[in-house]
This record gives structure tokens, C-alpha cells and sequence, in this order.
């Protein structure tokens, strides 16, 4: 009796240990699957090129447009490669601290793709303004994705990239926060929207009036501010800014005017030359004769979150700097 039953003992012992490695085998075989699952899985992405397949979730992604750095910072992500700020060395002050060990891939208008070959990228996220011509051999390293140019409203790109990066649903959550931002400022700000607001932008040995297709342009009509109505007459069919900006001679001082002016000055990474340039400007009489200047309403700001950086992170800073401008 006794030996029948340790027989017993013995074979529920044996049937506990295969069932646990059975049990284990198939945890294991769970997180294989879903492995290969996530690899196994294809989305495509129709952009700017055409339409571009892409497997799985990209780990090492190069990006080359300072706006789509910025865009990726705000979904999580750190490139493996990006193109050079065109402030800062090389990292706008603004995002450096969170680049990590991204490798600098040329800039904007100049890219270089041996280096962005060696980094093996799965996933290239660049733009059809900046870099059609070097589409095609960007395309045989890696999936690439190109949004159709930086004017305008940088949402649209912003949306792009996310579904890029296979993180739409948390790219739309970023834009809804933006925009309930925007909607508490406007709040906020209450009848002073009613102002007219200009913008102006020095750069070495030239300055430009800028319009609605700009990124300061774009927020500041979402927070419903009105814009200087003479600056309407300087739209014109030749000017190859189109409704970004357009450069002017002193003379067109005069339509540079407004309830508020906000002007900013273009200085990259080792080149203030500009500066003169504003302080040649800003210091000639019809400059002093705006009433904008005379009410103490000119407000110089940051070049690079008004103006230059154009991306997700910078629309936020400029939220923040609009509302310091108004409350003082």
C-alpha cells in the first residue's frame, strides 16, 4: 500500500514539473509571437513622394528637418541621427539637453548620406523643400517619408510624423493639448486679440515682413489676432516668398507698423552679423516714427522659438512668451 502510494506521489510530481514547462514554453512562445507579430506588421504612409511601406515600429529613425526633430522629442523619441540645429552647437538651447547621443547627419539643405548609412537607420523622416534630390538614395538605406514643405501650418507635418513613427493616436493627443493651450490663452488674452500685430525679421544686410504662412503668423491667427492691414498691398505674384514673408527696403518701414510689433533677428551659430543690421534698422528714423515703437509696443523676442525652429516644442514655448508679452 505504502509503496502504491509514493508511486502515486511520484507521477503527480512528474505531470507538475512537464506541466509547468509546458506553462512556461508557452509563456515564452506568447512573447515570441508577439514579437514576430510586431515585426511581421506593415502600415504605409502616404506623404509628399508617394506612398512608403514600413515593418514594424522604426527604433533608429534619422530625421532632417529641425521641425521633425522636434516632433519626435514630443512623441518619446530620440533619433539616432538629425540634422544640425541652425542655432546652437549643435542643438537648439531648447532641445539640447534631450538629444543624447544623436549624431549630426549635415543640415537642413545639405545632408550627408554616408553618415546617414552608417547609423542603419529603419526609418528616414525628411522633406521635399529640402531634399527631393537626394530622395531616391535616401530611400535605398531605409523607408523614407518626406513631408511637402516647412510653410505654413506645422501640425500638418507634425500629424505625418507621428503616423510615421507608428504613434498616431499619442500624436494626437499632443495636438489636442496644444490646442487646448491655445484655447485657455485665448481666454486669457480676452479683447487685446482685437490688436493688430506685426512681424518683422532682421537678417545680415536685410530685412522681411512676415505673413500669415509663418510659423509665428499661424499662432498668432489661432489665437484670433487681427494682422496690420497694410501689409496686405505687399503681396504680389513675383515675390518668391510667396505668403511667408517678403524682404523690403527701408522705405517700406512705414507698413511695418501696428498695434504690436514684434520683431526677431536671425543669428546662426557663429555669425551676430545680423545684429547690425537691426540696430541700423531699429535706430533710422521712420523706425522711431511707428507708433508701435513710440507706445512702447515693439517687442524684440527670440528668433528661434518665433520664427526658426517651426516645431511642436517651440509652439509651445511660444504660447508661454505671448502670454509673459501681454500680461506685463
Amino acid at each position: 500500500m505504502k509503496n502504491t502510494l509514493r508511486k502515486i506521489v511520484a507521477l503527480f510530481a512528474v505531470i507538475a514539473v512537464f506541466a509547468l514547462a509546458a506553462c512556461g514554453n508557452t509563456k515564452e512562445d506568447d512573447k515570441q509571437n508577439d514579437a514576430s507579430k510586431e515585426k511581421e506588421t506593415t502600415y504605409s504612409v502616404e506623404h509628399a513622394m508617394g506612398t512608403t511601406e514600413i515593418k514594424g515600429t522604426p527604433k533608429r529613425i534619422v530625421v532632417l528637418t529641425n521641425e521633425g526633430t522636434e516632433a519626435l522629442l514630443a512623441l518619446g523619441i530620440k533619433p539616432v541621427g538629425a540634422v544640425q540645429s541652425w542655432v546652437g552647437n549643435p542643438w537648439y538651447d531648447h532641445i539640447k539637453d534631450d538629444m543624447g547621443d544623436a549624431e549630426v547627419v549635415g543640415v537642413e539643405h545639405e545632408v550627408n548620406i554616408e553618415k546617414i548609412a552608417a547609423l542603419k537607420p529603419d526609418l528616414i523622416i525628411g522633406n521635399k523643400l529640402r531634399q527631393e534630390k537626394v530622395y531616391d538614395k535616401l530611400t535605398k538605406i531605409a523607408p523614407t517619408v518626406f513631408s511637402e514643405t516647412l510653410r505654413g501650418d506645422w501640425k500638418d507635418n507634425f500629424a505625418l510624423y507621428a503616423k510615421a513613427v507608428n504613434k498616431e493616436a499619442e500624436g494626437k493627443e499632443i495636438l489636442n493639448k496644444y490646442e487646448e493651450k491655445v484655447a485657455t490663452l485665448k481666454t486669457t488674452l480676452g479683447d487685446k486679440t482685437n490688436q493688430e500685430v506685426s512681424f518683422v525679421r532682421f537678417m545680415t544686410g536685410k530685412a522681411r515682413i512676415y505673413y500669415t504662412d509663418s510659423f509665428s503668423g499661424v499662432i498668432f491667427n489661432e489665437l484670433g489676432f487681427k494682422r496690420v492691414k497694410e501689409q496686405e498691398k505687399l503681396f504680389t505674384a513675383d515675390n518668391k516668398l510667396g505668403n511667408l514673408a517678403i524682404e523690403v527696403g527701408k522705405e517700406a518701414i512705414p507698413e511695418m507698423d501696428g498695434d504690436v510689433l514684434f520683431y526677431f533677428t536671425y543669428m546662426p551659430t557663429g555669425d551676430d552679423s545680423a545684429l547690425a543690421t537691426e540696430t541700423e534698422w531699429t535706430e533710422d528714423p521712420l523706425w522711431k516714427k511707428l507708433s508701435a515703437v513710440k507706445d512702447g509696443n515693439a517687442h524684440k523676442v527670440d528668433d528661434v522659438i518665433w520664427n526658426t525652429a517651426g516645431g511642436v516644442l517651440a509652439a509651445n514655448l511660444m504660447l508661454d512668451q505671448i502670454e509673459e508679452v501681454f500680461s506685463k
